[in-house]
């Protein structure tokens, strides 16, 4: 049996996660779990906060489950913690599997042209973004280091509080809205 990959997508909106995610899914026949497609499934041009965790949990537990079977799998979202990002590495080893992190990046003014190319090309598929929400947003991401993106640096121990990655995991991607 051939050893399975988890294919880790990580960056801001715009940059290209999901047309990487597309690639890799052909090329490496993976299943591709992208939460945004979900998100606009489950509730149209809304895009509730308090459902976004549990629509990432979910899909990550399809994904090792998937990967547990011995298939490929890319994750299309964000990720941009590097506890959610160990924490999913933690995940694939004990499942014997590797991992492939992909990190995006653009400049402020070409993520900006793209997302509102995407609103006016494919409004159905997206939402609005403002500059507020940008600049936090880029404020917030944990940049990979070299080290992580090549799997050259071990693990990290969980968070303080918790006992194991799976234990955060549960608390990070909770099972159901509250």
């Amino acid at each position: 049996m051939r050893q399975p990959t988890l294919f880790l997508t990580v960056g801001l909106p715009g940059t290209g996660k999901t047309t990487a995610a597309r690639r890799i899914e052909v090329e490496q026949k993976a299943l591709r779990l992208t939460k945004d497609e979900w998100v606009k499934a489950l509730y149209g041009q809304e895009n509730p906060s308090s459902a976004q965790d549990v629509i990432e949990g979910r899909l990550i537990q399809i994904g090792l489950r998937v990967l547990e079977l011995g298939n490929n799998v890319v994750i299309d979202y964000g990720l941009w913690g590097r506890d959610e990002r160990s924490a999913l590495r933690h995940a694939a080893a004990d499942l014997g599997a590797k991992v492939e992190m992909c990190y995006f990046e653009l400049t402020p003014a070409e993520q900006r042209s793209r997302l509102d190319q995407r609103l006016a090309e494919a409004s159905h598929t997206t939402w609005h973004m403002s500059e507020e929400e940008l600049v936090g947003w880029d404020a917030s991401i944990d940049v990979p280091t070299p080290g992580e993106l090549d799997g050259s640096e071990p693990l990290d121990d969980p968070p303080a509080g918790f006992a194991t990655w799976e234990e955060w995991r549960g608390h990070r991607w909770p099972p159901s809205v509250s």
